[in-house]
């Protein structure tokens, strides 16, 4: 937006914020400018790929799984969460609860997620 001879005056995005206050302006000194912006600029023959690799997200708890079995590492043990452990009785508290009685429910069966529709379903042809 500005260079003058306070530094360089830019707009950025607050993803916290929503409406006007969304867009703000920041002035830094050129170096600190040139810094932020740099941390942006891959070295040259490098390609920007945002979701590759064994940590993608679309296999990553397969990948890693067979990363910790290819070296012999067991999962890790989960520990209950201190703050869901009753403090009378010890046990652990139930994950999901009913709004309505307060009963805690209990997980029957869990469906796999579908796959995105990429787009409306064909219209059925006349006969």
């Amino acid at each position: 937006m500005a260079l003058d001879d306070r530094g360089v005056t830019f707009r950025w995005k607050d993803y916290r914020e929503h409406g006007r206050t969304r867009y703000k302006t920041m002035t830094v000194a050129t170096a600190e400018f040139m810094r932020r912006f740099l941390l942006h600029v891959l070295p040259s023959g490098f390609h920007r790929i945002r979701h590759y690799g064994l940590l993608a997200n679309a296999n990553r708890k397969t990948h890693i799984a067979t990363a910790r079995e290819l070296l012999h590492q067991p999962a890790p043990i989960v520990a209950a969460d201190p703050a869901a452990v009753h403090p009378a009785t010890g046990s652990v508290r139930p994950t999901f609860v009913c709004q309505h009685c307060g009963a805690p429910m209990l997980v029957i069966e869990t469906f796999a997620r579908a796959q995105h529709i990429r787009g409306p379903p064909p219209s059925p042809s006349p006969p």
